[in-house]
């Protein structure tokens, strides 16, 4: 936190960021701090935080992420609390705001579920959330959100609430940002307080029009363009074939896709261990007959981002690398 408090206290109107990598490479990025101040400042005046309240850090400031809750604490003038980044965060007493990535949220609600209830707003993000994760976190009293962002928008630009009666699948943008689509679907955002002009996305997404006469708009993921895989004509989004083998599948996986003479692409299903024919059984009992994987593939470890998202282009590597020699 230190190099980041020096760079946000110099000269200089921009700090520097980097991608989490998930689709590719990591790049570094320019951003400039009033849109970051503001930023926080939507979020703050969302949840209701004022001055002297308390904020968790457990997350690493290397990551927009882990920026943000800093500059937050700096606007609102809220204390800070600092812990070393690890996959199960420990603190004393209560916090009035934190944000985790779903790993560690899964930890703590599978480990010590008391600390949980120490958060008043908690706000989960970096990572796509787990049907089982969400469902654990339902009857829980305090305020638990999943956010919907990037490093572009200098974190969330809309939540969604996870628990309580006030729960939805559909995420609601803050005031000021509005939401169109391309002819491909996938979601264009308009957020001046943080980004200059339209953000064009690669989520594929789904809008809906809550109140015609104040144009409230809602929106869910349905998944990410890049992750599309065309199989003999038919279309496959890598997320949905996930979200359909979650609550079926106990072993680490991810669904990947490799280059087909015949299909021009094919589903693949990286796995962490486990056993390749009952993954194979699995999936000819719940996904669509298009959508089942062609191949099977164990390795020792799933290709990970820090931020514990799936590292897709090193999984589509693997899958590639490891096409002479399928299961199934």
């Amino acid at each position: 936190m230190k190099n980041f408090l020096e760079e946000w206290n110099n000269d200089s109107p921009y700090v520097e960021v980097q991608t989490s990598g998930s689709t590719g490479e990591p790049k570094r990025m320019r951003v400039e701090k009033r849109r970051m101040m503001n930023s926080a400042r939507i979020t703050c005046n969302f949840l209701g935080l004022k001055h002297g309240d308390t904020a968790l850090l457990c997350l690493s400031t290397d990551y927009i992420a882990g920026k943000m809750m800093v500059v937050r604490a700096l606007e609102r003038g809220m204390k800070l609390v600092t812990i070393e980044p690890n996959g199960c965060p420990e603190w004393e007493g209560m916090v009035d705001l934190a944000a985790m990535v779903p790993l560690q949220v899964w930890n703590l609600l599978h480990q010590h579920p008391s600390r949980l209830m120490q958060i008043r707003h908690l706000l989960i993000g970096g990572g796509a959330i787990d049907e089982r994760l969400e469902e654990g976190l339902k009857d829980f009293p305090n305020a638990i959100w999943s956010t919907y962002g990037m490093t572009e928008t200098l974190s969330h630009i809309a939540l969604r609430r996870l628990n309580g009666p006030t729960a939805s699948s559909w995420y609601t943008p803050f005031e000021g940002v509005t939401l169109s689509q391309t002819e491909e679907g996938c979601l264009v955002i308009e957020a001046p307080a943080v980004h200059d002009g339209k953000l064009v996305t690669n989520d594929i997404a789904e809008l809906s029009t809550v109140n015609s006469q104040l144009s409230t708009q809602q929106f869910r993921i349905l998944g990410r363009k890049d992750n599309v895989i065309c199989s003999g004509g038919v279309k496959i989004q890598m997320e949905e074939v996930e979200r359909m083998l979650r609550p079926h599948l106990s072993i680490p996986y991810i669904i990947t896709r490799a280059k087909d003479e015949r299909l021009g692409e094919t589903v693949v299903l990286l796995m962490e261990g486990g056993n390749p024919d009952e993954a194979k059984t699995v999936c000819q009992r719940v996904l669509p007959k298009y959508w089942q994987p062609h191949r099977f593939l164990s390795v020792d470890r799933l290709p990970l981002t820090e931020t514990g998202k799936p590292a897709r282009a090193e999984a589509e590597r693997l899958a590639q690398k490891n096409g002479d020699h399928p299961h199934g």
